[in-house]
This record gives structure tokens, C-alpha cells and sequence, in this order.
């Protein structure tokens, strides 16, 4: 017998995975590097004694099934908030967020011991695993008024980093389709490299350019995908733009289900495969209604879909309408 952390915390309930005999998300199992994640029925199921702890499924999660337990999710952001607003409050401009694990903590100090150290404005914090970070957390720091953020990784990619550079490009693509500029460099990336002189050169070379709007002083709250909208919002209002809708790439967690009205015969199929009520059925006409915001772009409605007139259009509304049914 031994002791192991358990990494993830995992609620079966919220999984997109299946209904049905109906495959519908498998972000978490496509990314699993120890081969913890296996389909179960109408879920994955996540073996505590085999996972590594590399958190690859809670950062791709779009339901918040999966959620990093060492630190959970709520203390991180807690941090992530303090440490910003506390550096704007203090009289810092254009704060550089460097996120970075035990591997990075090594070369900060190397860095701090035979180099110049950090530049005055970048901001270290440490997490568990650089890999666990999911959308919610990259878009709330810039909402918070970081300028740039770097994820600091190992000079040989480790295996369940695409989910988190997945969400960098999400974040770089919400960032641009509000109009924010990134004055020649992209506004969130990753630092890829086991030297601690190469880390302050690739710092160093970034544009001290904030964002164009003061940061927000919104608190975090409820689960991940509620986190998410909220960032996302306030870069909005920030850009006066709460109106706007935008294009996303494949697999992005957000999205639009759309059904070609013509072909559609009401059989409501659909709605009982949806595993986050995003497709519903009125219960006073034949009605097929549809919450934008609720929607993980799963897919389960459209293969489910006898008539096949469901769509999958990936984009991230921002608009009080999406929220609506």
C-alpha cells in the first residue's frame, strides 16, 4: 500500500463524452499521456492510480468535468487576481505574467544567481503544471491587465502540452478578434527552453505595450466555463465591444449548434443527447430551442441528428443574447 495524491477531480455527471452509444467529446482522452482516461459508458473514466498529474484533461475540459485538485482552481485564480491588481495598484505598467513549474522555478533562480534576473515588470507564478492551465485562467489574465503572457516550458515539449498551447492560440484569437494590438508580438505564447540566459533574452525581447483599456476588477466565480464568459466579457466591455461574436478555431469549447430549419422534423433526438441542456425542447409548441452559451461544440447532437441538419459552428458570442434561449 502507498500514498498518491489524487491530481483531478472528477465529476462523471458533467462529461460530454457519450449518450447513447454516441461518441461526442474526447479532448481529455486524446491528450492523456499515462493512459489514465479510458471511455466508460456515458463518461471517461479517470484513474487516480495511474495519473501522472500533468492535468492535460482539465485544461481542455469543456464542461468542467475534469478540474485540477493541487490547487484547485478558485485558490489559483485568487492568486492570479492579487498578484496583478496588487502590481497596477503599486504604480506597474504593462505587466508580463511568466507562469512556469518546478522546471521553471530552476532556471529563475539560476537566472537570479549568475544573471540579471527577471525583468522589473515580469511576474512569476508558479503552478503545479504548466500543462493543466486552462482557457478560463489565460483569458482572466488579461482581463486583469496582464499585457503579455508566457508559459514557460521544458526545451523538449513534454507530452499534454497541446492542450495548453490549444488555449493560447484560443486566447490569441479572442484577443485579435476584439481588435486588441500585439505591436509585433502575440500577446500570449510560450517560452520553450532550459537555459536560463535563453528565458531572459526571449522576456526581454517582448514590447512593453499594455492593453488599451484599464484592467477589470471582477472576481471569479463558479465553475471554469462561468470564469471563462466572465473574462471574456469584461476584454469586451474594455474594447466596447460587448456585442461582439467571434470566429473560433476547431475544437474551440464554445460555439454555435445550427439547424437547417428545412430539413428539421422536430423528432427533439437531439435534445436528449445534450449533455449541457444546450438544445432543449418548448414544452408548450413544437419548438427546438438553443442556449449558445451552454454549448461545449460536444458534436453528440449531430451525429445523433436522424435528418443530419446540425451544424457545428465554432465561435465565442459575447452578446447578453447568448445567454438566452
Amino acid at each position: 500500500a502507498f500514498d498518491k495524491p489524487r491530481f483531478v477531480a472528477f465529476e462523471a455527471g458533467l462529461g460530454a463524452h457519450s449518450r447513447n452509444r454516441r461518441t461526442g467529446c474526447t479532448r481529455c482522452l486524446d491528450l492523456c499521456p499515462t493512459g489514465a482516461i479510458t471511455p466508460g459508458k456515458d463518461s471517461v473514466v479517470i484513474s487516480a492510480e495511474i495519473c501522472a498529474g500533468c492535468g492535460a484533461c482539465a485544461a481542455v475540459c469543456p464542461t468542467g468535468a475534469a478540474t485540477t485538485a493541487l490547487p484547485p482552481p478558485e485558490a489559483l485564480l485568487k492568486r492570479l487576481r492579487t498578484l496583478l491588481l496588487t502590481f497596477r495598484e503599486a504604480g506597474g505598467e504593462a505587466p508580463l505574467l511568466l507562469l512556469h513549474d518546478a522546471h521553471g522555478e530552476a532556471l529563475i533562480e539560476a537566472l537570479a544567481r549568475q544573471g540579471d534576473g527577471l525583468p522589473a515588470r515580469a511576474l512569476p507564478l508558479r503552478v503545479n503544471e504548466v500543462s493543466s492551465l486552462d482557457l478560463a485562467f489565460v483569458l482572466s489574465a488579461f482581463a486583469w491587465g496582464a499585457a503579455q503572457l508566457r508559459v514557460l516550458g521544458r526545451g523538449r515539449r513534454a507530452h499534454g502540452m497541446e492542450g495548453v498551447l490549444r488555449n493560447l492560440d484560443y486566447a490569441g484569437e479572442v484577443l485579435s478578434g476584439l481588435g486588441v494590438p500585439d505591436h509585433g508580438a502575440p500577446r500570449a505564447g510560450m517560452i520553450e527552453t532550459d537555459d536560463p540566459f535563453t528565458l531572459a533574452e526571449a522576456l526581454a525581447a517582448l514590447p512593453r505595450r499594455g492593453l488599451p483599456f484599464p484592467p477589470s476588477a471582477h472576481l471569479a466565480l463558479g465553475a471554469s466555463r462561468e470564469v471563462l464568459r466572465q473574462a471574456g466579457r469584461a476584454l469586451a466591455a474594455g474594447m466596447q465591444r460587448p456585442e461582439a461574436v467571434l470566429p473560433m478555431p476547431a475544437l474551440a469549447p464554445f460555439g454555435e449548434a445550427r439547424v437547417e430549419i428545412a430539413g428539421c422534423t422536430l423528432c427533439v433526438a437531439c435534445t436528449s443527447v445534450c449533455p449541457t441542456g444546450a438544445l432543449s425542447a418548448n414544452p408548450e409548441t413544437p419548438q427546438l430551442r438553443f442556449l449558445e452559451d451552454a454549448c461545449v461544440q460536444c458534436g453528440l447532437c449531430a451525429t445523433t441528428c436522424p435528418e443530419k441538419v446540425i451544424t457545428l459552428v465554432p465561435r465565442l458570442n459575447l452578446a447578453p443574447e447568448a445567454a438566452q434561449i
